[in-house]
């Protein structure tokens, strides 16, 4: 009769976080973070969120743009924030500049019942 085989026991992985990992997420100097929370007029909620999805693609093409996210409130019907992430102030100025933006920008009264932003740099 053959002789059973014994399984090793599996050591537990621990997880390090490696110092490669954490300079991935220290931004370059002079990076910008700008929070925008935007809340859509009553009924307009389903064209505001249109509108911000088309500016997701053209925007993360742009030079400068390091991330452009768009997020929905989880509690909240029509609140939506967009975290952006530029290089510079230069390069979101290029970026208002922008025909995609433009667009945005002629559009934007008739659907936002609020809209509130901030400059924001990396401090660790």
């Amino acid at each position: 009769m053959p002789k059973s085989k014994r399984k090793k026991a599996a050591k537990p992985r621990t997880r390090r976080r490696s110092s490669h990992v954490a300079k991935a997420n220290k931004l370059p100097k002079g990076a910008v973070t700008l929070m925008v929370t935007l809340r859509a007029k009553d009924g307009q909620q389903l064209l505001l969120e249109a509108e911000l999805r088309a500016l997701v693609g053209p925007t993360r093409k742009e030079e400068g743009c390091l991330q452009y996210d768009l997020h929905a409130a989880a509690d909240h019907l029509g609140a939506y924030l967009l975290h952006e992430v530029w290089a510079s102030r230069e390069h979101h100025l290029a970026h208002t500049r922008t025909p995609h933006f433009l667009r945005w920008n002629a559009r934007k009264d008739a659907l936002l019942a609020s809209r509130e932003s901030a400059f924001y740099h990396q401090i660790a």
